[in-house]
């Protein structure tokens, strides 16, 4: 499972393994395009590291922040392109992407969906049962995303398997 945390300035990334229960971070980290590139060449800079990300580790899934309500509509475009060319990469892949908004993925970890950054962060350090907390806020952000979504898609299909049982 690959999370991401969308933004030009920085795209955080999360790769977990889990056995549904049991889940471990295999490599997290953030890409970072350089300041002074315009954003078409930001975008594309995004948009390679992604493709090198999904085709080094081949993962099931990507789990990707949904666009969420932003008081300033440039940054709020600026991130739906972020999240497009993202999009774009996995559907190029071939990898199913499944969306989450924050408060889903608030909830998903923390059990409130107005959670702050740094409440997220902890969970994901103790989920994961990381020595120390990632360094990055956006590298903790995508594998909250990835957490959220083994969790999710997990009780969906044990809900599925419930009812098929009856």
């Amino acid at each position: 499972m690959l999370g991401i945390d969308c933004g030009s300035q920085a795209t955080g990334y999360g790769l977990i393994e889990s056995d549904g229960y049991r889940h471990r971070a295999v490599l997290y980290g953030v890409i970072r395009p350089p300041a002074k590139q315009e954003f078409a060449q930001r975008l594309d800079h995004i948009h390679k590291k992604i493709c090198e990300l999904l085709i080094g580790e081949r993962p099931d899934w990507v789990a990707v922040e949904d666009v969420f309500f932003a008081e300033n509509a440039r940054s709020a475009i600026k991130l739906g392109h972020v999240r497009g060319v993202v999009l774009q990469a996995a559907a190029g892949a071939g990898i199913a992407v499944a969306e989450y908004t924050p408060l889903a993925i608030k909830s998903a970890l923390t059990g409130y969906g107005r959670a702050e950054k740094p409440q997220v962060r902890h969970m994901v350090t103790v989920l994961l049962k990381l020595n120390e907390p990632p360094s990055s806020l956006d590298a903790s952000d995508a594998l909250a995303v990835a957490i959220c979504h083994i969790q999710t898609a997990g009780a969906a299909a044990a809900a599925a398997a419930g009812t098929q049982r009856r």
